[in-house]
């Protein structure tokens, strides 16, 4: 009977792991309202630890240039729940650098811009995973 519980749980813990896989994060499903400020960290402040690579660097540069769409993006590192509510909020402040998902989410949203897609559509490529195959060393390299 023992071993009959262990499967059971075992089962449900699974089931319940991978219900949260389908869990969109949060993000804003507009654009921000005329004058809201929308900070990302000031070119100024991208050295020190946080910045030790080239490619940490670019991510807060491309991610400046597109603002009002990382605004309506969701971050999939989760960091909803440390309170943000966008993957703009990566970009506030030093988090981002310390996050792969959030730079290879921020270069995709970036390179997608430059190809004149919507934030919708953008989100969409994001929630299927598209942001994934982005390679932050090359993309470094190249820009």
């Amino acid at each position: 009977m023992n071993k009959l519980a262990l499967l059971a749980l075992v089962a449900l813990m699974a089931v319940l792991s991978f219900a949260q896989g389908d869990h969109v994060p949060t993000y804003n499903d507009h654009p921000p309202h005329p004058g809201d400020a929308l900070p990302i960290l000031p070119k100024d402040q991208l050295w020190g630890e946080a910045f030790q690579y080239p490619y940490q660097v670019q991510a807060y540069v491309m991610a400046a240039k597109i603002p009002n769409v990382l605004y309506q993006l969701p971050c999939y590192c989760y960091c909803e729940r440390i309170g943000h509510n966008s993957l703009h909020t990566c970009f506030e402040s030093t988090h981002g650098a310390h996050c792969g998902i959030c730079m290879k989410e921020a270069v995709y949203a970036y390179e997608q811009t430059k190809l004149n897609r919507t934030p919708a559509q953008i989100r969409a490529g994001i929630i299927k995973g598209e942001w994934k195959s982005i390679d932050l060393e090359s993309m470094a390299k190249n820009n």
